[in-house]
This record gives C-alpha cells, structure tokens and sequence, in this order.
C-alpha cells in the first residue's frame, strides 16, 4: 500500500524542525515530508541543518517510528536571471546531498521561473538539470516536478513533456490535488499519459476558479495574473477525488509500496491536529 506522509508546513511557526516525527506520530502518521522551514531552509535558500543536527532528526524519526520519505525545497531552477538559476543549482546540490544523509530519497519541487519569460525559463531549467542530474545519480535521489501555478510551465501535459525529455528514472511527475484546475489537462487524462512517470502524489482540495464564469471566487483588480488557490482539507473545493484515486488505482500507482501520498493541507493551522488527522482517515478510506 502506499505510504501517506505528514506536509507539517501548519507547525513551521510552533515546533522546532526536531519536533516534526513526534508530532506526525502522535497525529497517527508514519511517514514525514520536509517542507520549508526556517530550520530546514526557507523558499530559494540553502539548507541549514549541520551534521549534528542531521543525526539527531534521523535519531528523533526514529525514536518516534515516523520515516522521512522526502524533502521539498523550492527553488528557481527556471529563473530567469542568471543568478537566479547559479543559486538554484549551488542550494538544490546540498539539498540532494542532505536528502541522502537523510535516507529520505525524494526531492519533491517545483519548477519555478516566469509565465511571461517561458521561452528564457525552460532554457534555465534544463541548464540546470544538466548539472543536477549526475548529483542525482551519484545520490541515488530521485527529483519529481510540480508544474505549480505561475511557474513557467503550468499545463500538466506541457510540463510532463519536458520532464519525459529528460531521459531520466530519477525525475518523475508531482501531481498535487489543489492545483488540479491549473494543470488544465484534466486527470483523467493527464494521469495516464505520465504512467511510471508519477512519483508523487499530493492531497488537498480546492476551488475551480473556471466555474460560475471564472466566478467561483473573486479577485481584484479584474484582468490580473495573479494566481490563486486553496490547500484546503479534502471535500472543501471541488477536486474529485473519487475520480482521482479510482485513477491512481487503475494506473497501478496505489500498489507501488514506494508510492507517496502527501496530505498537504494549509488553510486552517488554528486547526491542524483535527484536520491532519481528518486527511489521515480520509485517505485511508480512499485506499482501501
């Protein structure tokens, strides 16, 4: 069955980095990814765990039964400024590295760069995987992609092309449940075209902004490109995730023992423990 980790992005700002495996066990999780933080390393800088510090999150995880499946840096791997991507590469080494060290061997990320400067991004980006890619493979880490909305590739199939292009086992596909609507490309369709390709998958509902006439809900000034959406506890938007999971189940990916489930839910931290726990359950149900 496939594991269901912990997103503790809701307890970055009332636990220390060395509290995380005992608070996802005491929520009933057995597995953890690390998000941003600013002991971990906030979004586009460099981690800042030292050695000692490695060794004693590795003993708490253990001590606490919690395993650390993944890291989630976000960094500008498409730019578009040149220093932009120098920085990318130089952080996202040590990230890998520390993933290693960690014996959690995902890098779960995004793409990152400009929606207005697409041509310029994709460039940076494979730059950057040219020198990302034999660290990867020394490692044995494997980096998976979440086209996240306003990075320089959104469409999901857009981004699953550029991943493919690769030629690499070790980049795979993020798909996260709240950013459904901008992918475009529905599930349905997007899911069986990247097959193996999905490394990652992400829960947490939001609302179609293309419903009611674009709508659904209301930001101003009108004509902006600004994006918005939620991470919101599933059944509060409008993914379906009877349909996504019948999907993930077809598509073999449920019964990969090393596929990752991610409940990644941050709307309502004044709320955290009931709905992590409610994320738990709730995916639970959809497994079985």
């Amino acid at each position: 069955m496939a594991r269901i980790a912990l997103d503790p992005t809701p307890y970055n700002h009332t636990l220390s980095l060395l509290d995380f495996p005992d608070k996802a066990a005491s929520l009933g999780y057995e597995y953890l990814q690390l998000t941003p933080n600013p002991d971990l390393g906030t979004h586009f800088h460099h981690p800042k765990l030292d050695r000692s510090m490695v060794t004693s999150l590795k003993k708490r995880a253990s001590d606490a039964g919690v395993s650390i499946t993944s890291v989630q840096p976000v960094q500008r791997f498409g730019g578009p400024e040149e220093h932009q991507v120098r920085a990318a590469i130089y952080n996202a080494k040590a990230y890998i590295r520390l993933a290693a060290e960690l014996d959690a061997p995902i890098i779960n990320t995004e793409f990152s760069g400009r929606p207005e400067r697409e041509e310029e991004s994709e460039n940076c980006f494979y730059r950057a995987m040219d020198e990302l890619l034999p660290v990867l493979e020394t490692e044995g880490v494997t980096m998976n992609f979440d086209p996240h909305p306003d990075d320089f590739v959104e469409n999901g199939l857009d981004a699953w092309r550029i991943l493919r292009s690769l030629n690499s086992d070790r980049i795979g596909f993020v798909y996260v449940g709240a950013h459904a609507f901008h992918y475009v490309e529905p599930a349905a369709s997007l899911l069986p075209t990247v097959g193996a390709g999905l490394k990652s998958v992400f829960i947490s509902d939001s609302f179609d902004h293309r419903r009611s006439h674009s709508l659904r809900y209301i930001s101003n000034p009108p004509g902006h490109t600004a994006r918005v959406h939620q991470h919101l506890k599933v059944g509060d938007g409008d993914v379906n995730f009877e349909e996504l999971f019948g999907l993930l189940k077809a598509g073999g990916y449920l019964n990969d023992p090393d596929a990752l489930i991610v409940s990644n839910v941050f709307a309502e931290d004044e709320r955290a423990d009931e709905v992590s726990r409610y994320q738990l359950e709730t995916i639970r149900s959809y497994l079985s």
